[in-house]
Formats: C-alpha cells, structure tokens, sequence
C-alpha cells in the first residue's frame, strides 16, 4: 500500500518519433498528370480508408488512414519536402 505522506511526481515519457508522426497530417503523393495521362504512385488516401490499405507519406510514413487529417498539423518533413519540391502547401 502506497505511503499516504508521500508525494507522486509527474514524469514525462519522452516523445519518440513514431508517436509524433501519429499526431500529425502527412502528404500522400497518389500520382501525377502528364501529357500522357494519369500515372499512379500508389494508393490514394480514400482507397486506403476504405479498403484497410496502407499508404506512404512523403516523410516515409506507412499507414492505414482512418483520421481526419484536417484536425491535426501537417507534419514538418512532409512539409519540407514539398517546399523543396516547389509544390503549393497550405498554411496549418
């Protein structure tokens, strides 16, 4: 039985990076247009909700989608990444 006198402490578990990546929206490149057509990079956000398919997210992030993305902020590497790549990213 605990010491009724004693004081408990607080600790904080450090953040790994696995646990931020799941607080966060990424960016899934689905596929692009060309002059040719539609050329798939691989699963959409909507097929994998819906059919439990993983996705990869520009940081390298792979996992099935079952949020909304619009309740979190977009993840900073995935960010910098389509910076880098001169794609328009919204503001959070």
């Amino acid at each position: 039985m605990p010491d009724p006198s004693s004081t408990l402490e607080r600790t904080e578990s450090p953040v790994t990076d696995d646990a931020d990546r799941e607080r966060l929206a990424h960016i899934v490149l689905e596929g692009l247009r060309t002059d040719d057509g539609y050329v798939s990079t691989g699963t959409s956000v909507v097929e994998g909700m819906v059919t439990a398919t993983p996705v990869v997210a520009l940081c390298g992030k792979t996992w099935v989608p079952d949020r909304d993305p619009h309740r979190y902020p977009l993840c900073p590497t995935c960010r910098e990444i389509a910076d880098s790549l001169g794609w328009r990213v919204p503001s959070d």
